[in-house]
């Protein structure tokens, strides 16, 4: 009868033991809390703007000439022997005064390749005034400043020694003796009237 009631109690404490520990156990997991994510708004950021730099005045240069037209060949190293032909001439005195001219005024090798031609020394050439008038005032036109872009391409053209020549509109001047000669640099100005460097001297009829 003692075991029997010892036997009960211990099955009795094993029931009541695992009751107790189905009861303890938590079927549910926790919730985790959400987080809510806020995104802070960017701030929006201007363009940069570069502070307006007020623009330098662009250096202007007074091209007005102060020298008249022997003056302005003298100082040009390549119109050499054309300076010392008007001095020999007489003609550099010329070309200082007032009146207004347009002058085509040959190179150094110019008048070396016409020296050539002709079978003369550069001191013979200067020798003989007469020939040598002739030959400078064929290359000037009188009272007259004509510029580059205005020169009346195709018409005969009067210069000071009486005779004509005619330009191209390519800049090609063609003599009464059917030489030719090109415009090599137009429009240098003086304080009387203008000079074309020509790459040939003009033989005149």
């Amino acid at each position: 009868m003692l075991k029997k009631t010892l036997l009960s109690l211990a099955i009795a404490t094993t029931a009541m033991s695992l009751a107790a520990c189905n009861n303890s156990e938590t079927a549910a997991d926790p919730v985790e809390a959400e987080t809510a994510t806020t995104t802070e708004p960017v701030a929006e950021t201007e363009p940069m703007v570069e502070p307006e730099v007020a623009a330098e005045p662009v250096a202007t240069t007074d091209t007005a000439a102060t020298q008249n037209i022997a003056e302005v060949a003298a100082g040009n190293p390549d119109l050499s022997t054309l300076v010392a032909a008007l001095q020999a001439a007489g003609l550099d005195q010329t070309l200082t005064a007032d009146g207004q001219y347009t002058v085509f005024a040959p190179t150094n090798e110019a008048f070396a390749a016409a020296l050539e031609k002709l079978g003369v020394t550069q001191e013979q050439l200067l020798a003989d005034k007469d020939m040598l008038t002739k030959v400078l005032t064929y290359h000037v036109v009188p009272d007259a400043t004509v510029m580059a872009a205005d020169i009346p391409y195709g018409t005969d053209i009067k210069t000071v020694n009486g005779g004509t020549f005619t330009i191209s509109d390519a800049n090609v001047i063609t003599s009464a003796s059917g030489n030719t000669a090109n415009i090599t640099q137009p429009d240098v100005m003086a304080t009387n009237g203008v000079i074309h460097v020509i790459d040939t001297v003009l033989l005149p009829e």
